[in-house]
């Protein structure tokens, strides 16, 4: 049997085989040495490879994702940290101008094999800059792999896969699931391919689209869904948003005929726009109804006990999944 394992340990356990399998890789953010991270998350990889390999930097984004592609160009594998999602935006100019830029600029000739790691979204009540979602800033960007993972043996297979990608990805980790839940995860080293979305839970009915911590909470509303109205809930969890898995959106939706999709960021400008354009335009035949969104509202991450009124709970994803069966 696996051990168990939550999310921050999977990241912490993804990283030690990485840098154990390639000594280019580093790892370099705000406190991720003696402190191990705000979240644990890096704990006690300073100790194993020393401050050269897991690097303190000073409090400044900007300078850690430029300083991270510096080491790229030179022919290392850095996996950096933004200590808080708010935190990304001053940082940005690195990313758009530099980050998924440099394989175009060089006709190809150089790649930038490098991570940014970020924990996202809401759910541990943490004041303001500090529980945003800034997926479809990263998604917006050409040449950027973003990946969101939901579960422990995800996160630790595509932060390996990611560390070992020839182009730049970001990898958002969850807050809200980085003590639990805790699943079973192979103690030995493995990679889950990026783009490719699971289906964490079957159904015929309509297709519930989700990706990080909502994907439990579509899997809850799933289970009611069934156990109170006899509805079946298909629940597909992206787990990268570019590149985007198409085929794995289709072909649940060409057989339930349905969709909804379930996130934490607000609705205008959102990836859930995207998706639901892309179901839209692709599927548009196999639809029985309008494509549906959960989403956060269209204003700030309210600070701490407004937040449960803003991530949508399992009430509004049942509701939207009711209409959408009802049209």
């Amino acid at each position: 049997m696996s051990p168990l394992l939550n999310l921050a340990q999977a990241v912490n356990q993804g990283l030690k085989h990485a840098m154990e399998a390639d000594a280019s890789v580093l790892v370099l953010g705000k406190d991720v040495g003696r402190m191990g991270g705000v979240f644990r998350v890096t704990e006690g990889l300073q100790k194993t490879f020393g401050p050269d390999r897991v690097v303190d930097t000073p409090l400044a984004e900007l300078g850690v994702v430029g300083a991270s592609i510096g080491l790229a160009m030179a022919g290392m594998k850095p996996v950096c940290e933004i200590q808080y999602d708010g935190l990304l935006p001053s940082a940005l100019e690195q990313v758009v101008c530099h980050l998924g830029r440099l394989r175009n600029r060089t006709r190809g000739r150089r790649s930038l094999p490098m991570v940014v790691r970020c924990p996202h979204g809401g759910g541990v009540r943490a004041p303001e800059l500090h529980s945003e979602s800034p997926e479809a800033y990263i998604a917006h960007t050409p040449g950027i792999k973003v990946v969101i993972p939901s579960t422990p043996e995800d996160a630790k297979g595509l932060l390996m896969a990611a560390v070992f990608d020839p182009d730049p990805v970001f990898f958002f980790e969850p807050k809200a699931l980085y003590r639990s839940p805790e699943a079973e995860v192979p103690s030995r080293p493995y990679e889950t391919p990026i783009g490719q979305a699971r289906v964490a839970r079957e159904g015929t009915d309509v297709t519930v689209v989700s990706w990080g911590a909502m994907v439990h909470t579509a899997l809850r509303a799933a289970e009611r869904l069934s156990a109170e109205d006899g509805l079946s809930a298909e629940v597909i969890d992206l787990r990268t948003l570019t590149p985007l898995d198409i085929d794995a959106l289709t072909a649940s939706v060409g057989k339930t005929g349905r969709a909804v999709v379930c996130h934490e960021a607000p609705n205008t400008g959102s990836w859930a726009g995207e998706l639901s354009c892309l179901i839209h335009e692709r599927a548009l035949l196999k639809l029985r109804a309008p494509v549906k969104r959960v989403g956060g509202w269209d204003i700030r991450m309210p600070l701490p006990r407004l937040e449960k009124y803003y991530i949508p709970d399992e009430d509004r994803v049942v509701k939207a999944v009711k209409d959408t069966a009802a049209y």
